[in-house]
């Protein structure tokens, strides 16, 4: 292999890389997880709302849940993976609001608290985004179903 082409295979665009399904993997699967503990335990679903105060916390629980488990299996597997991550989006940013943010107030806890609180759902969100802008990556069903022509030009 050449210098150049080598080369162009180090700097080569993250997006039309393998190694983006190792950040889907990780979304995918906590996302899953979670949608699937919002429906088999009490205290991370229907509790877990009512105590932050959302109404009608039983439908808000399987509400947040299924779209938690589609759309997590959808990005693990990398089909519809752009689409996919923005209801999730919302679902993050909508945790960190009312879960996250609320520690600053209480004296008990207040940023640092919150920093370490948080980092989950921070990786989850840089997550989400990165895979918003760049796409699920080679090592897809999106990119399968883009076909192989249009893989080849991609690398």
């Amino acid at each position: 292999m050449d210098s150049g082409k080598r080369w162009s295979t180090v700097i080569r665009p993250a997006w039309r890389s393998r190694a983006i399904f190792f950040i889907r993997l990780s979304v995918g699967l906590v996302f899953f997880t979670q949608g699937i503990l919002k429906y088999i335990d009490p205290n991370m679903g229907v509790n877990r709302f009512a105590r932050i105060g959302f109404p009608f916390p039983h439908f808000t629980a399987q509400f947040v849940g299924t779209f938690e488990i589609i759309c997590g299996l959808l990005v693990l597997v990398g089909l519809l993976t752009r689409i996919s991550a923005i209801p999730l989006l919302i679902v993050i940013c909508t945790a960190i609001a009312t879960t996250k943010v609320p520690e600053l107030a209480n004296p008990h806890q207040g940023f640092w608290f919150m920093v370490s609180d948080a980092r989950t759902d921070f990786s989850m969100l840089m997550s989400l985004l990165f895979l918003v802008r760049s796409g699920a990556g080679l090592w897809s069903l999106d990119a399968r179903l883009m076909g192989s022509e249009s893989n080849e030009r991609a690398r």
